[in-house]
């Protein structure tokens, strides 16, 4: 009997701490393409910045520990601007047919790389209370992200070059490497890997809470499909404000 009544307390208590919160979120995405493999189309990607937001439930089933699901809108991508490698393909007309090239050659122009997610997290949470109203957060998990769309867009005008000094030019006309275009199917429709952070929490009484979280996520896999266009990771900072309502 005394088993029991200790088995009824302990589910009373679990039930009076669990908690049941759906909130929305925004803030700042800043990305960078991670180099995954030696080929020089791969490096050299510094950071862009774009909009993250999304909404997300959070089920609390202790003083401490939660769950919290959510879906995001993420921007990845990364940018460079100088020199860079760009694949032969494309001036093979300017050789006698048979002309061993090189791999790559190398222009000095501005490329944007911009690819558009949705991205289902699942985060395991550890919350610290500070004070009254305070808690501090911790959380990391899984996520997976569907592509919607990607772009590349391109600007200036260069010489063409052998080498990435630029001290063997071809003996071809400048290129413009003006253009706006979809590289959405040379992307991987899908991405995984991992999320995590830090954050603060409000709380209004027994209404919600506003919550600051700083953090980030990375791919795992390499999003291209062809071999030529190299290998990259995703991945990005993530800085976001939002607020839960609490529903049970």
């Amino acid at each position: 009997m005394a088993a029991s009544f200790t088995s009824i307390a302990a589910i009373t208590q679990v039930r009076a701490q669990s908690s049941f919160y759906l909130g929305i979120k925004g803030g700042l995405d800043i990305p960078k393409l991670q180099a995954g493999g030696n080929s020089p189309v791969s490096k050299g990607y510094s950071s862009i910045t774009g909009p993250y937001f999304g909404i997300f439930a959070d089920y609390g089933f202790s003083k401490h520990w939660s769950i919290q699901t959510e879906l995001n809108y993420s921007v990845q991508g990364g940018q460079k601007n100088g020199i860079q490698a760009i694949p032969t393909a494309q001036f093979a007309s300017y050789f006698p047919p048979g002309t061993p090239l090189p791999e790559y050659f190398y222009a000095n122009f501005e490329s944007k790389a911009k690819m558009n997610y949705l991205e289902l997290p699942i985060l395991v949470k550890y919350k610290i209370p500070l004070a009254t109203s305070w808690k501090f957060e911790v959380n990391l998990g899984p996520y997976i992200g569907y592509l919607l769309n990607a772009k590349n867009v391109t600007s200036g005008t260069s010489k063409v070059y052998e080498d990435p000094q630029e001290q063997e030019p071809l003996p071809v006309p400048a290129e413009n490497f003006d253009a706006n275009s979809s590289i959405t199917d040379d992307i991987h429709r899908l991405n995984w890997g991992i999320q995590g952070g830090i954050g603060l929490q409000y709380y209004t009484r027994h209404t919600g809470y506003f919550y600051l979280n700083l953090g980030g996520n990375y791919g795992l896999m390499n999003i291209q499909k062809y071999a030529e266009d190299g290998k990259n990771n995703t991945g990005a900072a993530t800085i976001a404000l939002g607020y839960a309502l609490r529903l049970k």
